[in-house]
């Protein structure tokens, strides 16, 4: 697998247009009682993070249907799952502060807050929606951009760290293209 280098930008650009923290999870299902499942999360100087999320023992839910799209049956977060009380501990240090983005707010923001709560924690990142970020031209290239950057990406499979990767490469390459102070 092949992780290339985020695009270094002048001070200036930095200021102006700072590259954000993209953050992606994978849930047990999309109707009530869903959960997070797998949270990563991708840094503009290439770190990245994920971690599988062992549920809760009230959370019940699951849905074939998403188990089909991110390939992650129940029975693997069981055994393989890290305590939700440990992934927001990690998120808290490592995200503290920070503006954090998603592609799907609505969603994320229910699953992180079923996940804090649950571990009676509180979130010290905001969770922002990457729409926010995004232009007019920037919108209208997205979803090609997107599939053209999934293309040459060539991820294996559909999990959280490599969607965020997916869609900070995604904002670089609208930018690029909508900006010219981006494109050299």
């Amino acid at each position: 697998m092949r992780f290339d280098a985020p695009v270094p930008l002048s001070g200036d650009e930095r200021r102006e247009l700072p590259l954000p923290v993209i953050i992606d999870i994978e849930a047990s299902g999309f109707g009530k009682g869903s959960y997070p499942i797998e949270i990563g999360f991708y840094m503009p100087d290439g770190q990245s993070f994920c971690a599988l999320i062992r549920p809760e023992a009230n959370w019940t839910h699951w849905d074939s249907s998403a188990e089909k799209v991110h390939g992650i049956p129940r029975a693997l977060l069981d055994a393989k799952g890290k305590p939700a009380v440990e992934i927001c501990l990690e998120l808290n240090r490592r995200l503290r502060g920070q503006r954090v983005y998603c592609d799907a707010w609505a969603y994320d923001f229910v699953w992180l807050s079923r996940m804090y709560d649950a571990v009676d924690l509180v979130q010290t990142f905001v969770l922002k929606d990457l729409r926010d970020l995004l232009k007019e031209c920037e919108q209208s290239l997205w979803h090609a951009t997107r599939t053209a950057v999934e293309a040459r990406l060539q991820l294996p499979r559909h999990r959280a760290s490599g969607d965020a990767r997916t869609l900070f490469e995604t904002l670089i390459e609208v930018r690029k293209s909508c900006r010219p102070e981006w494109a050299s």
